[in-house]
């Protein structure tokens, strides 16, 4: 198996124990779209407890990639999936935690 192989059945598996209900379409699309990083365990990673990580999640993915608006909204969903990741969970994979932000507003047409 490839590199990204191992990495997308790790993916399943984290969406699968969690029940986080993830279509395995969108989310090989999303990993996809992470490029290299992917590859980058602190970059695969998302540190829920670090207000600079969820201002990045924030301003990088879901402003600029899914061209969402600013505003209250936005915070209240990337908490919303930090606890729907599990807060006591360190292992936040970047391309899981992506495509539940997705998922959460609708987007999916943006990557299937």
């Amino acid at each position: 198996m490839s590199q990204f192989d191992d990495r997308m059945a790790a993916f399943s598996k984290m969406v699968a124990d969690g029940n986080l209900g993830v279509d395995e379409g969108l989310l090989k699309a999303i990993a996809k779209s992470l490029g290299p990083s992917l590859y980058n365990d602190d970059a695969s990673r998302i540190a829920c407890s670090d207000k600079d990580e969820k201002l990045r999640i924030k301003q990088n993915f879901l402003i600029k990639k899914l061209g969402m608006t600013d505003g209250p909204e936005l915070d209240k969903a990337v908490d919303a999936v930090c606890e729907q990741m599990g807060s006591s969970n360190r292992n936040k994979q970047r391309a899981v935690f992506y495509a539940l932000l997705v998922k959460h507003f609708g987007k999916e047409s943006m990557y299937v």
